[in-house]
């Protein structure tokens, strides 16, 4: 058997040459590798090492989400009337929602300006109260200003509750032989939907963001192949989808009633934007609550993607179902 053998490296004409024999004492050896050239062997070395190396990639914990996404804001639907401030106050007292509670403890502290004020500027010690700021929006894309600007009164701002919401891809391969369905799951989903019960013709929908670290299959193994060679989440932490047309509005809503709609957009998967329709059913649970579900078929090399080799995966089809079910409550 091979225990007995012994193997021989020699080199000859600038060539490596392998051999073995069952006992030096026995004349002549058992040529089994031949002659390798010192290019190949090299080569050979230089492959060996490069698929340890991206094995070890795949292998890498990729880099932990950085929480709960903050989608854009839409303005609030019923934006607070300011209240005239007195004739007699100091215009640089305007701001006071910004100032700390601190500096206005009574009457007998004079107030951080240049002008002395007088005491009975602010009867009782303490400054007028004037209505908080408007949220500023987090991120701007073209036209959410003016959208924003067009709500109308009666139009109640509805958010995403992750906790019951979830972003979904679903894709067919052949593993190990069998036809399998992998489907990827990421709670970590925001977004913000304006809508009028009375008048849905004005309804809106803001930018909606998924934290694709938190895509999770049933196998570890695939779920850093995802993160790391696919998604690539280290650099690209969030999917984004932003709406710029809603198609199939109903004249009137009614709770309870399911309301197929098209929301046409820019969909962003790691630095690549496509436009992009999703095909959403909407239904109205009460004033204060909403139930969707929004699909879109795509082919995942339109982004840029590729699928890393992997020996047990004969092959992986090119469409991928990309699918938000959400509710969202009225704020």
């Amino acid at each position: 058997m091979l225990a007995d053998r012994k193997l021989h490296y020699s080199k000859h004409n600038g060539n490596f040459v392998v051999s073995f024999s069952r006992d030096e004492k026995l004349p002549g050896n058992i040529r089994i590798g031949g002659y390798m050239n010192k290019k190949i062997f090299a080569l050979t070395l230089l492959m060996t090492a490069s698929l340890i190396l991206s094995g070890c990639f795949a292998l890498a914990e990729p880099e932990e989400s950085s929480g709960t996404v903050v989608p854009p804001t839409l303005a609030a639907a019923d934006p607070v009337e300011a209240e005239p401030v007195e004739a007699d106050a100091d215009p640089t007292e305007s701001e006071p929602a910004a100032a700390d509670p601190d500096a206005y403890p009574g009457p007998a502290v004079e107030q951080p300006t240049a002008v002395p004020q007088p005491q009975s500027a602010y009867p009782g010690g303490e400054p007028p109260t004037q209505p908080a700021p408007a949220e500023p929006l987090l991120e701007a894309y073209p036209g959410q200003e003016e959208l924003s600007a067009d709500l109308a009164a009666g139009t109640t701002l509805f958010e995403i509750d992750p906790a019951r919401s979830e972003a979904r891809f679903t894709i067919n391969e052949v593993l190990r032989g069998a036809p399998t369905t992998v489907v990827g799951v990421s709670n970590n989903m925001g977004g913000q939907i304006a809508l009028n019960l009375a008048d849905p013709s004005t309804s809106q929908v803001g930018t909606i963001v998924i934290n694709a670290r938190d895509f999770a299959t049933d196998n570890d193994f695939r779920n850093r192949a995802i993160a790391n060679e696919i998604l690539l989440t280290n650099q690209f932490e969030f999917i984004t989808f932003e709406p710029t047309a809603i198609a199939g509005l109903p004249g009137s809503v009614e709770v309870g009633q399911t309301y197929p709609l098209q929301i046409t957009g820019n969909l962003t998967i790691a630095d690549q934007t496509r436009e992009a329709t999703f095909d959403v059913e909407v239904t109205p649970l009460s004033e204060n609550e909403l139930r969707g579900l929004a699909a879109l078929d795509i082919l995942y090399a339109d982004f840029g993607l590729t699928i890393p080799f992997a020996r047990s995966v004969e092959s992986v089809e090119d469409n991928v179902l990309l699918e938000l079910d959400f509710v969202a409550v009225g704020q």
